[in-house]
């Protein structure tokens, strides 16, 4: 009688594919002051809260955070539902998006990064863990010095006189942040007249204290597949995202000093911003209510209103 070898390996369909990693210096990164690992770290959430929490919890240090990813690999919920999943959990004091410019000169490039902990911390702990810290210069390489030949001595001859003419001004930050944007994005590339016409708009953003990375990356964040005017587009974004007017400036590090820059955005919107500015890891538009409507039919439990949750996870916060 035949015998049937039964293999102990599960079929290609049952094995669960390797999450997908972002590349080097993206993806999810833990951040410390967390407490030891408990069954009930989420306890305090709402179910569909706690089950995208612990789904992030197991998730390798890189891996990839993008909404659509997310939902890819949650079969209970869609991408609507991960979005305010995400935003609940930003505003509870698990997650903030941030953007680092690495690299320098003509090299500079924006990292996306998801900050995670599984310790909820407020929004004064992110601030600080996120402001910008300093980064010491690399040493200069000093070159062996080497003794000159000697040369034949040459009679002078005196040079015939002429004028010089009268140096060029120097551009002003302004022009020379609009001048960035194309590097930062080809879509918004601009030529030089593109940038003189548009400088007295960028003065305005650093007249209230803004630099030229936070000028760059507002303008830059979100663009459409094709951009038929960048000089139209670009003015549009100066008129409608300048930031508010602070009653005070931050001042400024020594000149010549490195600073690491970083820069938060909005969990919900991805606008970017400076941590104080962005409480919850919201921007003012994301944290005002909807207007209240008269239809009174509840709609499904990824479409609800996300404000009251909200509300609900910052009075957690604050329980003993």
């Amino acid at each position: 009688m035949a015998v049937e070898h039964l293999s102990p390996a599960l079929p290609a369909s049952a094995v669960s594919p390797p999450y997908p990693m972002a590349h080097p210096g993206y993806g999810k990164r833990t951040v410390p002051d967390e407490h030891p690992s408990r069954a009930a770290d989420f306890a305090l959430l709402p179910f569909r809260e706690q089950y995208v929490a612990a789904f992030i919890e197991r998730l390798p240090e890189g891996a990839t955070m993008s909404v659509k990813c997310l939902a890819k690999q949650i079969p209970l919920y869609g991408q609507q539902a991960v979005s305010s999943a995400l935003t609940a959990l930003s505003v509870a004091g698990h997650l903030r998006r941030v953007r680092c410019a690495v690299g320098g000169g003509d090299q500079v490039r924006w990292v996306f990064r998801t900050y995670w902990t599984r310790t909820a911390h407020d929004s004064e702990w992110w601030a600080n863990h996120l402001a910008p810290e300093p980064v010491p210069a690399p040493d200069p390489v000093r070159e062996p010095v080497r003794e000159a030949a000697p040369e034949p001595v040459r009679e002078a001859v005196p040079a015939p006189r002429t004028e010089s003419p009268a140096p060029a001004p120097a551009p002003s930050p302004a022009y020379l942040a609009l001048a960035g944007i194309g590097r930062a994005d080809a879509r918004l590339a601009l030529s030089a007249a593109d940038c003189t016409a548009l400088e007295a708009l960028a003065e305005r953003w650093f007249a209230r204290g803004v630099d030229a990375d936070y000028l760059i990356g507002a303008v830059t964040s979100g663009l459409p597949a094709h951009v038929d005017s960048p000089v139209g587009f670009v003015r549009h974004r100066l008129n409608d995202k300048i930031p508010p007017a602070l009653p005070t400036t931050p001042t400024p590090p020594p000149a010549g000093t490195p600073v690491r820059r970083v820069m938060m955005e909005c969990t919900e919107c991805g606008t970017p911003g400076r941590p104080e500015a962005l409480p919850d890891g919201l921007c003012q538009p994301c944290r005002q209510p909807e207007p209240a409507t008269t239809d009174t039919q509840a709609g499904p439990p990824a479409e609800r209103d996300v404000t009251q949750l909200v509300a609900g996870l910052r009075d957690l916060l604050k329980a003993p």
